[in-house]
């Protein structure tokens, strides 16, 4: 059998058994020097500038020993950093919590139950009317795993354990089908994956063929990112040299709805009101007139429903106006006086 020979892309001389690309490091150099494109060294040195500001030059310490799809894609990853942002979450996590100085006041709110007919009527029929009118959509938030289910895979493609086998996606297409037949309308659903799990939710709903609801009625965009940091406040280094990322969270929603280009589909589509929940919520309303008609009458930015505790001591946060903006105070920060 004959043995094919290797020589150094550089300088042409034959490789030895153990060498695979280049005879010696310096050879290494000069050839990948060769093929910088210099559009990415006039970037890094833009993105220098930046991280010298905000203390972080660390991350281009091994820019040299990345290949060029390395180099630009950490460089894409600087330069979508907001450092500001960054800084602020880092020294918040720092501050102790105190409210001392901060009040906390009951919020504004109507317990359905207490509404009359009359009111319940009419908030619904605005509800409806939005509906019909195509002026309303629902976002599910569901870029977690299953992993504190036992499930290895996307939180919503967890089997229920019902004797169908429903999924808590299909769970809640359900409610979908029920008020399309119902309003005789489709309802837009915006499913929120991550990178973790984007393709697996797809496929799950395509092997199911979309539990029966519109295929071009459901559209994944996926949940955003920002740059983890260390105790010191220092931005972390996957061991390939790029930014390690972490998902932002239900905080970050609508942000990344607005990057996916989704606000900008909803407001060409004429969406007007968003129902946004969590994927694990498999009992929540999503499609409710009458909290949407309430909004519509009362023409507010925003609306939030929950239920009461059970009694006062139960461990949950409550919606209140800390220092007159909307919050949550939750169950830690809630001293005995508070909580009756």
């Amino acid at each position: 059998m004959e043995i094919k020979k290797l020589y150094c892309l550089q300088c042409g001389k034959e490789l030895s058994g153990y060498q695979k690309k280049f005879c010696s490091s310096s050879c290494s150099a000069i050839y990948n020097n060769k093929r910088r494109d210099p559009r990415t060294e006039e970037s890094k040195e833009k993105v220098s500038k930046k991280l010298k500001e905000y203390n972080q030059e660390h991350l281009l310490l091994c820019f040299d020993k990345l290949d060029e799809e390395k180099k630009k894609l950490l460089i894409e990853q600087i330069e979508g950093i907001d450092f500001d942002l960054m800084k602020e979450l880092y020294e918040n996590t720092m501050k102790p919590l105190d409210l001392t100085n901060v009040t906390i006041e009951p919020i504004e709110h109507v317990d359905k139950s207490k509404l009359t007919l009359s009111e319940r009527e009419m908030y619904e029929q605005k509800g409806i009317e939005a509906i019909k009118e195509n002026k309303f959509a629902v976002v599910t938030m569901a870029g977690g795993q299953g992993t504190r289910l036992g499930h290895s895979g996307p939180k919503g493609t967890f089997d229920l354990g019902l004797e169908s086998h429903k999924s808590i996606f299909e769970a809640l297409c359900d409610k979908f089908i029920e008020a399309r037949q119902q309003y005789d309308t489709i309802i837009p659903w915006y499913i929120m994956t991550s990178d973790e799990n984007n393709d697996a939710t797809v496929k799950f709903f395509e092997d199911n063929n979309y539990f029966g609801y519109p295929k071009k009625a459901i559209k994944f965009f996926k949940q955003g990112k920002l740059p983890m940091l260390d105790l010191n406040g220092k931005i972390l280094l996957n061991e390939d040299g790029t930014v390690k990322e972490a998902a932002n969270g239900h905080g970050g929603t609508l942000n990344s709805m607005e990057k996916s280009k989704v606000l900008d589909e909803m407001k060409k589509d004429g969406i007007e009101w968003v129902f946004i929940s969590g994927v694990d919520n498999i009992l929540v309303k999503p499609i409710d007139p009458l909290l949407i008609g309430m909004s519509i009458h009362n023409k507010v930015l925003g609306s939030v429903k929950s239920i009461e505790k059970t009694d006062p001591k139960e461990k949950v946060g409550v919606f209140c106006r800390k220092d007159k903006k909307v919050g949550v105070v939750e169950y830690t920060e809630i001293s005995d006086e508070m909580a009756h």
